[in-house]
């Protein structure tokens, strides 16, 4: 009963969290793309430019455009889990844009603002959207099936589907708009991987020493670390050693390297940057 009841709280935690991110991913178009005529990317790009030179909706030109990829999503990749979670992202997505395009107001028309503001919101909404395992559709799933179907790599089906797109845009709203998107895809990547992989303020240490063992306990005792005993060859010399692997926060590392080097000031100590670190002592699995 309990892990029943466990799976059902993940569960609206997850839709919660991706109706928060597709509502910002909304946002970042009314806000900041579509006013001042700059292509989003993906199907939402398609959708931008027919709504200049058509002028269409933006939000439901998007969600018919995703209805075929959605019902191939379901035959041949994520089954009902992906489809339905991807139904409800692009379908908030498509009304929020919709219904909020005639409610809200360009936020700037600085180039620099709206493109680096546009992407981060973009990507803060996307990263959510992904981190509550729920997809948008659009170009990315596109490929996912063209590489299928054909055996050309995701990473260049990807290249060719947005090239497309920015092509078309340079056409049709000028090339110096299509420039201004490529800015803001690159705020939304760099937003999206923010919130995939968090603000990291750790560093990992390997550390040779010939006095591993009080190298070891003084890290266990003083700083309450964790240590990983790895066993090394000098390439060289042919010494075997111990290797010590150890993962500290920033604010630790000056006190680690004081503490090795008054133990041993001969050691050889690596200070590595760590992008994440779940497990005892650190963040957890869940992000918490």
């Amino acid at each position: 009963m309990y892990l029943e009841h466990s799976i059902r709280g993940r569960v609206l935690a997850d839709y919660a969290t991706i109706t928060v991110g597709a509502i910002l991913i909304a946002l970042s178009a009314d806000l900041f793309a579509i006013p001042n005529q700059v292509v989003p990317g993906g199907l939402t790009g398609v959708a931008t430019i027919l709504h200049y030179t058509l002028h269409v909706p933006v939000g439901l030109t998007t969600l018919l455009f995703n209805v075929p990829l959605l019902l191939a999503g379901y035959r041949w990749s994520g089954g009902r889990r992906f489809a339905v979670r991807t139904v409800f992202a692009t379908s908030v997505i498509a009304l929020t844009i919709d219904l909020l395009a005639n409610r809200v107001h360009p936020v700037t028309t600085d180039p620099l603002l709206y493109t680096i503001y546009g992407g981060l919101l973009d990507g803060l909404g996307m990263g959510l959207v992904f981190r509550a395992r729920g997809t948008t559709g659009g170009t990315d799933f596109l490929a996912q099936l063209l590489n299928r179907w054909t055996g050309m790599s995701l990473g260049a089906w990807l290249l060719v589907l947005n090239a497309a797109i920015l092509g078309a845009a340079g056409l049709v709203l000028g090339w110096e708009r299509a420039l201004y998107a490529l800015i803001l895809s690159y705020a939304s990547s760099r937003a999206i991987d923010l919130v995939q992989e968090g603000l990291s303020y750790s560093k990992s240490a390997p550390i040779i020493s010939g006095r591993a063992d009080q190298v070891k306990e003084a890290i266990l005792q003083q700083l309450a670390r964790g240590v990983t005993v790895l066993h090394g060859q000098g390439g060289y010399t042919g010494i075997v050693r111990d290797v010590l692997l150890s993962v500290v926060r920033q604010s630790e590392v000056s006190q680690l390297k004081q503490m090795v080097y008054t133990i041993d000031p001969a050691a050889f100590v690596i200070i590595g940057h760590v992008q994440e670190v779940l497990g005892e002592g650190f963040k957890r699995p869940d992000g918490r």
